[in-house]
């Protein structure tokens, strides 16, 4: 029997030591919901959630080019749809204009009108062709990178051009009073102009084309980031995230320990005092 050793309350107050660690521990995962309190918990785990949560977050820029992007084609899509309305009315006043009981000449003639509104509806067409989407051009021939993947990648966009010059409605904006259609006048339009239209109908549905495929790999592609973050997501969870069930019940044991603990030590420190009774 020793007095200034006091083994037992060495031993215990060690055991109470980890037990209160580990009970803090628990405490600490039950108020955070996470797993990884400390580095040491799960070093290698601790890598990679970093590494997927880094990922995500660039993934989730990469869905914002996209839907940016989706916006950009969508937008394109609108004014095409009005240029094929523009085209198919001036389709229709080349027919009408080779009236042969309208009267000829200029101007206040009756073909003169149709003509006007030719002009008007082709000054239209071509300022659609300026248009812009937060200051980059629609309708300039130059296809958009976007960026399709959390590593940077990009591909680009079909590309769409309304220019009047080298576009793809560049037969529309050439179009010209023709002579010798039937009334021997150079008011009317002709045949070879009812045939730019109808080409540049052609060319606008292409167009309309090209723009719905970019719309849909857009689609796709955003679902497919969509896709692969929620699955980051979930490996990041199984990492990080506590089970509470299991970490309740390891609270609960770690609780009564450090309790139990507490009153062993306080027994353990009394030890010495059997000492006083040899000496009495």
């Amino acid at each position: 029997m020793v007095i200034n050793t006091n083994l037992a309350a060495a031993n215990g107050q060690r055991l109470l030591a980890d037990s209160t660690d580990r009970l803090n521990e628990s405490l600490s995962r039950l108020a955070s919901g996470s797993k990884l309190i400390n580095p040491q918990d799960d070093a290698a785990g601790l890598a990679v959630a970093t590494k997927f949560d880094a990922a995500i977050s660039r993934n989730n820029a990469a869905q914002n080019n996209v839907a940016n992007a989706l916006s950009f084609s969508q937008t394109q899509d609108g004014f095409l749809q009005k240029v094929s309305k523009a085209l198919d009315r001036m389709g229709e006043i080349l027919i009408l204009a080779n009236n042969k009981t309208l009267t000829m000449g200029w101007p206040g003639k009756d073909t003169a009108h149709y003509h006007r509104e030719f002009r008007e509806i082709e000054s239209y067409i071509s300022d659609i062709g300026t248009k812009d989407f937060n200051g980059v051009s629609l309708f300039d021939g130059t296809g958009l990178n976007v960026t399709k993947d959390s590593e940077g990648n990009t591909w680009s966009l079909n590309s769409v051009s309304l220019n009047d010059t080298g576009g793809d409605l560049n037969d529309v904006f050439s179009i010209t009073y023709e002579t010798n259609v039937g009334h021997g006048t150079w008011w009317n339009f002709g045949q070879a102009s009812l045939n730019k239209v109808k080409t540049a109908i052609e060319d606008v549905a292409a167009s309309r084309a090209k723009v719905g495929a970019n719309i849909r790999r857009l689609q796709y592609t955003g679902d497919q980031l969509a896709t692969l973050n929620q699955n980051l997501s979930t490996s990041i969870s199984r990492i990080k995230d506590v089970d509470v069930a299991t970490e309740s019940i390891r609270f609960a044991r770690y609780n009564i320990l450090t309790q139990s603990g507490t009153v062993m030590l306080a027994q353990a420190n009394l030890l010495p005092q059997n000492a006083l009774r040899l000496l009495q």
